[in-house]
Formats: structure tokens, C-alpha cells, sequence
């Protein structure tokens, strides 16, 4: 329960908590991000591949 408190009332635990929550949500950005730059990447792969079969 200490930790929790030490957490949640201190300037180096609000601190701890912001890192945290900032590595997770930058995680999440950046599977996102690099999931649509692989879609659009494979959509355009497939457009040249049948632009050029023709």
C-alpha cells in the first residue's frame, strides 16, 4: 500500500506514472502508425503489380 501512496503523492511517483502512461499510449501510436504505413505500402504494391500485368 506504501508504494501505491508513494505513487500516487509524490512528485517522483506523478512523474513515474507519467512516463508510464506515456510509453504506453506512444506504443500503441506507433503500432497504429506503422499498421497503415504497411496497408497503404501493400495496396500500392498491388496496384503496380496488376498496372503492370496489363
Amino acid at each position: 500500500m506504501k508504494a501505491l501512496t508513494d505513487l500516487l503523492s509524490t512528485d517522483y511517483g506523478l512523474m513515474s506514472l507519467l512516463v508510464i502512461a506515456f510509453t504506453l499510449f506512444m506504443s500503441f501510436w506507433f503500432a497504429r502508425f506503422f499498421k497503415r504505413h504497411m496497408d497503404e505500402d501493400e495496396a500500392r504494391a498491388k496496384q503496380a503489380d496488376q498496372s503492370a500485368k496489363r
